[in-house]
């Protein structure tokens, strides 16, 4: 309400002054028209012509803005000379706010404004004048254009465009840092007293800053702020126009500053010793123990180094820096082990990374802790003297031959004793075996180097109390002996050329051998006792492992032989010596000038013998016709519809009897006796048939003992065992449970005979005429048993 009051006080004011002014003379605001008519006459020819007049003799005009008035604010009065008070002028006004906020009194040339003027939305309007004849409406004076001039008043406070203000600041900054300039703006006119200038204080945030009052700069005004202590401050800044007098008025804006951080803090442990456990089964390069320094700084100025300046774990242990959490992360670097040493002592030091030299003099930026690591004692595997055992065999060794040994050592100090076992995943058919106590490989089955000759596998040393499990290599290399006789490097296709002279080379041939001799092959080729002295071919050894094939004679005839068979012994150079006799089939064939084999074999023959292709394909369709023919009529006759009643040449075994039965499901007890599936002892009970209708009398007059599995049978035992291995064993099996079917009768059976013909020995006096009576299928047992005249079953 006092703003409002100074306001309308000025408004005054400067009301009373433009008032003063009109009665002074119209001097501020007044335009003053000369009528065309007083202009002088011509001058005549040799005068000096007078100088015109203008016709309009105008000030600038001046209203003052915000006016609250009731009336019209008079804003000045335009009159022309032409005006001689007889109401015959009337005066017109055109231009910017013309009718809408400026009217003009066409009589008396009265100019008001019928609007509150803002100077900060338009500061001036520019309006055209005219008087005019009222009764012709012409102009009487030319038209000419005048300003208006909006008169400032102290309306605007000052007002920050940019604010409120977000700043920073180091900490610990020395008094008169800046920290941030303010800049308000004020719309009232400049130019015009004092309504625009502009004075800054600063109203809360005292006595940490203070601002410049007329550059708005905020600056520190105490020392040593301490972020850690407070790391914000909220400051009021206020901006007062009439250059901070009273009555002027004002704005303000908040200034939020924020101390940032230095590094003036050290780090300091929480506690000057620390003490941790550590397996002593805990892998290298593992995490032990996790210490942190803690610093009260932030950011880069609270990153930490650690390092360890004594003990005794100096090479066992490694401390290193966590880039998120800044602590001290103490990792394994070497096996520990408890039975050799059970505790480690380190000295570690933390350091800030990045030290402010300003605040140096403070003192050391590090702290120190002393951290003792102790060992726990592990049951640990059993340790190999080596943890690759390197051995070598013969291939030619026998089953049971020794290899090697390997050792092994409980760690620990129980010195628990310890057994040897191969994995038989890496030894899958079964080569190997070890002594369990000892730790002797032998062999178990004869080895071929030239399937493998290097065994891998894998030895197991097992503590017995408690069960502890540790791993060994036993690379077992093969060693080569001669056996494999060598051969023909591949199968030779030879020829010789009809036209072929004596001593001319038709072949040469190499061998290949799976042996590996330590200094390499060597194969000396010849032929055969028996083909030593033909008169066809010859064999020259080149003396490198190849031999050359000659011909001995010319004269090769395909009508004579088109085929020759040359039988060529090769023999390596092993101890012992090995050899082998491999045929060289050499077919004599008709060769153009160049050696070229054009025909070879019976192939010129025939065509020869005046068979043209065509001959020969219609001889190979009539034979493909004869052979679809045979199938057709064996697939037809076998076909036939077998007879339903057996022949009596045909064995009663050879036939399946099918019975439509189902069981009842689990609840039926009476189909399957669930016990003896289960228990392989349990003895095989003969029990009734349920699906043959009639009961009848056992056929049997004396009853043979039921058919039981004797559990101390230990040739079948054996024979299950050793299937059960070889399953266990079998790269192609599958990884799930499977059901192995065996065929093995043994060496006898606990079984009587089965055959009906005992029973015709016996005295039985039953009488099986009743079996015609079943039908068809039971008429061989009734021509069997249906009659007591047993020599009639003989003659039969």
């Amino acid at each position: 309400q006092l703003a409002v009051w100074r306001r309308e006080v000025i408004v005054t004011l400067l009301t009373l002054v433009q008032w003063e002014s009109c009665c002074w003379g119209m001097t501020l605001n007044s335009v003053q028209l000369h009528p065309a008519s007083s202009r002088p006459a011509r001058a005549e020819a040799g005068t000096v012509p007078l100088r015109h007049k203008r016709n309009w003799v105008w000030n600038q005009f001046f209203v003052l803005e915000e006016y609250t008035g009731d009336d019209p604010l008079y804003v000045g009065k335009l009159h022309s000379d032409v005006d001689k008070g007889e109401g015959r002028i009337k005066y017109v006004l055109t231009g910017e706010g013309a009718t809408t906020i400026f009217t003009i009194d066409e009589n008396t040339g009265d100019i008001h404004a019928t609007k509150r003027l803002d100077r900060e939305e338009q500061a001036y309007y520019t309006l055209r004048a005219q008087a005019r004849d009222r009764a012709t409406n012409l102009p009487v004076e030319p038209e000419s254009e005048f300003v208006i001039k909006v008169q400032d008043i102290n309306d605007n406070e000052p007002k920050f465009p940019d604010g409120p203000y977000q700043a920073h600041v180091p900490e610990m900054s020395p008094v008169g840092t800046s920290v941030v300039e303010v800049k308000a703006t004020d719309a009232d006119d400049p130019t015009y007293g004092n309504s625009a200038r502009v004075v800054y204080s600063i109203l809360e945030g005292q006595p940490y800053f203070s601002v410049e009052p007329k550059t708005g700069i905020v600056r520190t005004a105490l020392p040593n702020m301490d972020r850690e202590a407070r790391d914000q401050y909220l400051l009021v800044i206020q901006a007062k126009d009439m250059g901070g007098q009273m009555g002027g008025l004002s704005g303000t804006t908040t200034v939020t500053v924020t101390l940032t951080d230095v590094n003036d803090n050290p780090p300091r442990f929480s506690r000057k010793s620390y003490q941790f456990a550590v397996p002593e089964s805990l892998p290298v390069a593992s995490v032990v123990a996790k210490i942190k320094a803690l610093d009260s700084d932030v950011g880069a100025n609270a990153e930490m180094e650690y390092r360890i300046i004594e003990g005794d774990g100096l090479g066992v242990f490694r401390v290193e820096p966590d880039a998120d959490t800044q602590e001290g992360v103490i990792s394994l670097q070497k096996n520990l082990d408890f039975e050799t040493k059970s505790s480690y002592t380190l000295k570690i030091e933390a350091s800030n990374k990045n030290i402010d030299p300003r605040f140096r003099a403070q003192g050391p930026f590090s702290d120190t802790a002393m951290v003792k690591l102790v060992v726990e004692n592990v049951d640990e595997p059993p340790v190999f003297s080596s943890p690759i055992s390197r051995m070598s065999v013969s291939e030619a060794a026998k089953v049971g031959t020794i290899i090697g040994t390997v050792s092994a050592l409980d760690p620990d100090s129980t010195n628990s004793p310890i057994r040897y076992s191969i994995d038989r995943n890496t030894d899958l058919e079964r080569f190997f075996n070890i002594e369990a106590a000892t730790g002797v490989i032998s062999t178990a089955k004869p080895l071929d180097r030239e399937v493998n000759a290097v065994h891998n596998i894998t030895i197991l040393a097992i503590e017995i109390d408690p069960a502890q499990v540790g791993k060994g290599i036993a690379l077992i290399t093969v060693m080569d002996v001669n056996d494999n006789a060598p051969v023909f490097a591949i199968e030779y296709e030879t020829f010789v050329c009809e036209t072929a002279q004596p001593g001319q080379v038709i072949e040469t041939i190499s061998a290949v051998d799976k042996d590996e001799p330590p200094s390499g092959h060597r194969f000396f080729f010849s032929l055969t006792a028996e083909a030593a002295g033909n008169h066809n071919f010859t064999l020259r050894d080149n003396k490198d492992n190849t031999a050359s094939v000659l011909t001995k004679r010319g004269g090769f005839q395909r009508r004579e032989q088109a085929m020759y068979r040359l039988p060529v012994l090769i023999v390596d150079s092993g101890s012992p010596a090995l050899s082998s006799t491999n045929t060289l089939s050499i077919r004599v064939c008709d060769c153009d000038s160049d050696g070229t084999p054009q025909a070879c074999g019976t192939e010129a023959f025939l065509l020869s013998a005046g068979l043209s292709t065509g001959a020969l394909m219609a001889i190979l369709a009539c034979i493909l016709t004869l052979l679809v023919l045979v199938l057709l009529i064996v697939t037809v006759r076998r076909r036939k519809k077998e007879p339903l009643i057996l022949d009596e040449d045909r064995d009663v075994r050879e036939n399946i009897v099918r019975y439509d039965d189902e069981g009842g499901g689990e609840e039926d007890t009476e189909a399957f006796d669930m016990v003896a599936l289960r228990n392989l002892n349990v003895a095989r009970d003969s029990k009734a048939r349920r699906d043959v209708t009639p009961e009848v009398p056992t056929l049997y007059c004396s009853r043979p003992p039921p058919y039981k599995i004797t559990p101390d049978n230990g040739i079948f035992r054996d024979f299950i065992w050793d299937r059960l291995k070889d399953a266990d064993v079998d790269p192609s099996a599958p990884p799930y449970d499977s059901l192995q079917t065996y065929a093995f009768e043994g060496s006898g059976s606990v079984a009587e005979s089965l055959s009906s013909l005992e029973s015709l020995s016996t005295d039985s006096e039953q009488s099986y005429d009743y079996l015609s009576d079943w039908g068809p299928r039971f008429k061989k047992l009734a021509d069997l048993y249906g009659h007591n005249d047993s020599s009639n079953i003989f003659s039969s």
